[in-house]
Order: structure tokens, then sequence, then C-alpha cells
């Protein structure tokens, strides 16, 4: 797993921004997927919900400023008490800053302190902490194998290999210096989206290039004389190319040591027989609306690529476009390790291994529901939203508008609304919700959301004393199954 790496950013889904070869092996060798989905566009959270197979409001981890509420079960906890795999984590792993929450139940571990560090970062081991000297893609690759050729041969083995790239303030491999000359990467179509027709809480966020792409994150000053209200398009143009030149070399280092890794696995004999996986734990915005980051509903924030190779069920250049959430991962690892699901008592998934046999079953969902709760995020300044997303369809509320102005407590707006026709408006650019063509589908598509709201035991906001995440799991029925779980470990170890 990667971190912020947009789908788009990789050549086999056909962007045309750069080549990732060994990327496209695994989508050549097995299955491109096209439509999973990360339930909370942001990295905490979203490793909590693939650890666990449940939704923020479940695991605790809301945001990345919350902890992980450690009573609720992980896939990796059901593995070590219920079957002889080894398990392994090495990478980011981002629950908890500063090594304040460590991997558990894994056999072997290995992670960076918080977000980490490109070059000779630190990382943490049960045995505490030391630098490890070279480029952290690398080094995480090195760990995998490692811990491949030293395993116990006779028991499979589970293994996460979590990098820290792409994610800022992209630091590239000086190997990669050469890629990308000034002006060769294309714009996205969207680069300079005015946001007209959108809600006032989106063009609140501080997620602009043109405006919140500053000195560091591009590694020198804009120049004197692109500076000034009347340069501003200029200046975009060259904020993104340097910006996207970073991210990319940063990818470039990702696809590199995937190759490595495979490379490894044909080698020792075990690419026929092993499952491979590659996600990010959410997308990116890569100058996208002109924007760079996360955290909100678009496609291109709100779409984790995944490739998958499994030569023993999943056919080889297959695609998918099954709806899937990273709510999903967890009983899909269990079930591919034998193991029912219902060992993980809070999980709110569903398997998808049918779907990586290429047979999608006829009752599988056709829509996601996401949530992102840090609202006015003292960085981004994101609205805290929640929406339904379908095949054709995306329905948006930002209940964090109700909640006020950034620095201006006694100005409050009501809830905002954003509905998009995904096939006739695939670049998300004209807001649909109160246009009386579309009042049916908005009806329809509010409904559906709230049953999916109930089905998953969230409850929509309603003011102050609307549960939040921070209250521990607030679902009565789920925190006896929790707690029961938590019992019956306590009195086997």
């Amino acid at each position: 797993m990667a971190d912020d790496h947009a789908a788009h950013a990789i050549s086999a889904y056909g962007a045309g921004l750069n080549r990732t070869p060994h990327l496209d092996r695994l989508a050549a060798e097995g299955m491109r997927l096209d439509s999973v989905y990360c339930t909370n566009s942001v990295c905490s959270p979203s490793r909590a919900t693939i650890l666990t197979g449940t939704y923020s409001h479940i695991n605790g981890v809301s945001s990345i400023w919350t902890e992980f509420d450690y009573r609720v079960p992980t896939f990796v906890d059901v593995l070590a008490e219920h079957t002889d795999y080894q398990t392994a984590m090495f990478g980011k792993w981002h629950l908890g800053e500063h090594g304040a929450s460590v991997p558990r139940s894994f056999d072997a571990w290995v992670v960076f302190p918080g977000q980490g560090d490109y070059v000779d970062p630190r990382m943490i081991d049960a045995t505490g902490e030391r630098t490890y000297p070279g480029y952290a893609t690398d080094i995480v690759t090195d760990l995998a194998i490692d811990f491949i050729d030293h395993r116990d041969p006779e028991r499979p083995f589970a293994m996460m290999v979590h990098h820290k790239a792409p994610h800022r303030p992209w630091v590239p491999d000086p190997r990669h210096a050469d890629l990308y000359a000034d002006g060769a990467i294309p714009e996205p179509a969207t680069l300079f989206d005015d946001h007209a027709g959108r809600s006032e809480a989106i063009k609140r966020v501080h997620m602009s290039l043109a405006d919140h792409l500053g000195a560091d994150d591009l590694k020198q000053p804009v120049p004197e004389e692109l500076r000034g209200a009347e340069h501003r398009d200029a200046r975009v143009h060259w904020k993104y190319q340097r910006f996207m030149r970073d991210y990319l070399q940063t990818v470039q280092s990702i696809d590199d040591n995937v190759g490595r890794l495979l490379d490894h696995l044909d080698a020792t004999g075990l690419a026929e027989n092993t499952l491979v996986i590659y996600t990010s734990d959410q997308g990116f915005f890569l100058g996208d609306h002109g924007w760079f980051d996360k955290r909100l509903m678009f496609d291109e924030s709100l779409q984790m690529p995944m490739l998958v190779r499994w030569p023993a069920e999943t056919p080889a250049g297959s695609t998918s476009d099954a709806i899937i959430t990273n709510v999903d991962f967890a009983a899909t690892f269990l079930d591919v390790c034998g193991v029912d699901a219902a060992m993980l008592p809070a999980q709110q998934g569903r398997s998808f291994r049918a779907v990586l046999r290429g047979e999608t079953p006829g009752d599988w969902p056709d829509a996601a529901y996401y949530r992102y709760w840090e609202h006015d995020d003292p960085i981004h300044h994101a609205p805290a939203h929640y929406g339904i997303v379908t095949d054709r369809y995306k329905l948006i509320c930002y209940y964090g508008a109700g909640l006020g102005v950034p620095g201006a407590s006694d100005v409050v707006f009501p809830d905002e609304w954003e509905l998009y026709d995904r096939r006739d408006d695939p670049h998300e650019l004209h807001n649909r919700a109160d246009d009386p063509a579309y009042a049916t589908v908005r009806a329809e598509l509010t409904s559906r959301l709230a049953e999916l709201q109930q089905r998953y035991r969230d409850e929509p906001y309603r003011g102050s004393d609307t549960p939040h995440p921070d209250w521990g799991p607030y679902d009565h029925e789920i925190l006896e199954r929790i707690n029961a779980y938590v019992a019956k470990i306590a009195a086997t170890s």
C-alpha cells in the first residue's frame, strides 16, 4: 500500500501522466479494479478501516488527530488467534503519532513513527527505535524481502508493505531526478475549475495549488515575476509542473520496488501461490479542480487504486467496476486465508473474493457510503460531510456548513448539498442538487443515503449532541460484540 497514490498516477489506469511498468504488470497478470472507494479520505482513518473492516465511528479513528480504539479487533488479530499464518507489517503505520500506537498481533513489524521521513528514516520495532540509512521506499522493500527469506517456509504468511510515498513533502530518490522535464507533464482538464455552482463550504478549503502550495512543498520560492494576482494562471502552471515532477518521481521509486518484490516472489517460487494486492489509503488531487491533497468526495480523492494478481483465482488482464470500499478489505483477506469473516466481530464489510474471480454476485452493493468527520481541520479547512456514490450519481451533504465559518463562530450556514451526474459530467463540474430535472434523483439518493447510514449504524448530524467517533463505538450492539471478543481473548491468553 502506498500513501496518497492517485489511481490516475498509475499508467494501467490510462490517464497518460506517467509510466509504471511494474504496477502495470499486476494489472496485466491479474485484475484492475475501477470502483474501489475509501470511506473517509484521510490516511489514519483509512488504515484503521482496512485493519478492522469498520467505519470511523466504530474504530474511533475519524482523523489523523484521533486514536485507534484498541478494543476493536483487526483481521490480523483473527489470523493470529485462529490460523497458522505468519504476519508482518513494514513501513507506514500512522495510527497514533510518534510511536504512541504500535502494531499488535504481528509476528514481525518495523514501522515509521508518525509520518516517517523519506531519507535515513527513524523506524521503531518491538525493541526500540533506530535510524535506517537510505531511501524509505527501498528500505521498506528490503525489510519485506528479508522477511520472506527468513520466515518459516512451512507456514503461510500475510505481509503488509506500506510505503510513505507519495505523501507530502514528495522527496524523490536522486536516481529519478532526470524524469519529467519542466512543462512535460500533462495538465488536468479541470486545473482552472472556478468552482461555480458549488457549495460555499467547498470554496473555503485551503487546498489550491495557486494559494496554498508553498515554498516548502516546491523546494523553492515562487519566482518574483509570477507573484501577484495578475500572474495567478502562470503561477498555477509553474507550481503544477514542480509539484507533479516530485510527486511522480516518488511514485517511480514505488514502481521500481514493486518490481523488486515481484521478481523476488518469482525467484523464490512463491509467485504462483501468492495473492498480491497493490492499493493506496485513498486517492489524491493532482491539480484536479485546482487542488492538491484529498479529504473531499470528488472522484480523484475518493477512488483507491487496486491491482490484484492471484494466479489461482483471478483471470489475467481482467477488470471490474464492482463498487468496493476499504470496509470490505478485512473480510476479503480473512476469506482468502480460509477464515469466516464473522470471526471479526465488529466488521461491517463483505468479502469481494468472488469479484476477484470475475463473478460479481447478483446482490452485490450498488452504492457506497462516505463520511468525512474532521470539520475545519487546522491545515486544509475541509468541511465535514457525508454522501453516497453509485455507478452514475454522487450526492454529498456538507453538514459541516451548518457548524459555522472558520474564525467567525457567529456566522452559520445551513447544510449544503451537491449532486453530480457521473455519466454526463465525468469531471464533476456541474452541481445538479437544485436542478428540477434531477429532483427525483436527489430524492431517491437522499433516501438511499439514510438507508446506508442506518445499515452502518452511523447517525446523521443533528447538532452538538450527535455521537462522535471520539466517544468510542457508540452503537451498543456492536460494542457488546467487541467486549465479548476482548473478554474471550483475555480469558485464553
